[in-house]
């Protein structure tokens, strides 16, 4: 067995320094077992059930889509299982309809009252969001194990209240620190058992996705604009729509499908990149996350799905789920530190001898 190898030589010069010699273990890919075929079935009868009953078994179908998609997700063998309950989703959507209910009726009957519930409504909301991340994770379970979330309410607040509010109101600038401490919350306040996971992206590494995000926009826009010169100037110099000609017009036409196209490319960059940021700088204990999404197959295949959703008139929207969902979870593997199975053994150890206890309100979901 040959000895040059980084890993053997780390955990070789680990034991030498008096540590324990722990060899990583097999990177574990996430695989999606899934078709779209499979899925456009139970697609087709939710939709359809939905509309029958106006709504109301649409708590039903997310159950049921939600089981679909976690059956299928694979690490090391073995899926993921979802335990929601469909009586507290439609609670919680009942719940929903009538907080933006009054708010329409609040407004209509008087502005002043209108801006008061609107000022409830964005009080109320990250608490309502904390219970669904609470609801979403606890029922959410691994080999036997469930996921948890728990998070203190102050920082709750400062994360889905105070700071989108100082990013308005900085104009922006600070959208990247809150994006990066929004990430740091959901990740380090959730759980697998008693494990529990760790963000380690800082804030410049979010502005420097931000910054290559806005910097193929511009430049994108930039070319486009002097691609379309000509006809810009012609626009310009007519004054209006019916003075610039067929031509002139047929390529501002042209223009603003090329911004339009070029915007919608831009998305799975975006996507890559955060994707890769991420999870490439999450862990669980000891245990790292790898992504290695590429923005030229995610793209390829944002694209191929507009147009079979466009061709088969939203037939294709199951299909085009399925092939997003499947590429990017399948780019998405976990690196062990030592043995997965002895990891998950010692977790489930350890939720036996604990307990798990349930956050107050598990059965109230608002579906965000």
């Amino acid at each position: 067995m040959s000895t040059s190898s980084p890993a053997f030589a780390d955990a070789f010069n680990t034991a030498i320094a008096g540590g324990p010699a722990r060899i990583p273990g097999r990177p574990q890919r996430l695989s999606f077992t899934g078709s779209g075929s499979e899925y456009f079935r139970i697609w087709i009868v939710n939709l359809l059930l939905t509309i029958i009953t106006l709504g109301i078994y649409s708590a039903w179908a997310k159950v049921r889509r939600m089981r679909y998609f976690y059956d299928n997700t694979q690490l090391a063998g073995s899926s993921f299982e979802y335990h929601g309950n469909p009586t507290a989703i439609l609670k919680g959507r009942i719940v929903a309809v009538l907080l933006f209910g009054g708010y329409n009726l609040a407004l209509k009957s008087s502005p002043i009252l209108g801006l008061a519930v609107l000022a409830i409504l964005v009080l109320l909301f990250p608490w309502l969001l904390w219970k669904s991340l609470q609801f979403k994770l606890y029922n959410s379970s691994y080999r036997g194990v469930r996921f948890g979330f728990r998070g203190a309410v102050r920082r709750v607040y400062f994360v889905y209240l105070l700071l989108p509010v100082l990013a308005g109101l900085s104009l922006y600038t600070l959208v990247p620190f809150a994006h990066q401490r929004i990430k740091k919350f959901q990740h380090e306040e959730s759980r697998y058992g008693t494990s529990h996971f760790s963000f380690h992206a800082g804030a410049g590494s979010f502005y420097r996705v931000y910054l290559i995000g806005f910097a193929v926009l511009a430049v994108g826009l930039v070319a486009l604009g002097i691609a379309f010169s000509s006809a810009l100037t012609a626009f310009f110099a007519a004054g209006s729509m019916a003075k610039a000609g067929p031509h002139a017009v047929g390529a501002l036409i042209l223009l603003f499908f090329a911004v339009y196209a070029w915007i919608f490319l831009l998305v799975p960059v975006m996507m890559t990149l955060m994707q890769n940021l991420v999870w490439n700088n999450t862990r669980l204990g000891t245990y790292q996350f790898r992504s290695e999404m590429k923005w030229t197959k995610i793209a390829f295949i944002a694209v191929t799905n507009v147009i079979g959703i466009v061709l088969t008139l939203g037939l294709f929207l199951p299909f085009a789920k399925v092939r997003m969902m499947k590429y990017r979870l399948e780019s998405i593997s976990l690196v062990p530190d030592g043995s997965l199975d002895e990891f998950i053994a010692s977790v489930q150890a350890k939720v036996s001898a604990t307990g798990e206890g349930m956050a107050d309100l598990l059965d109230f979901d608002l579906s965000l």
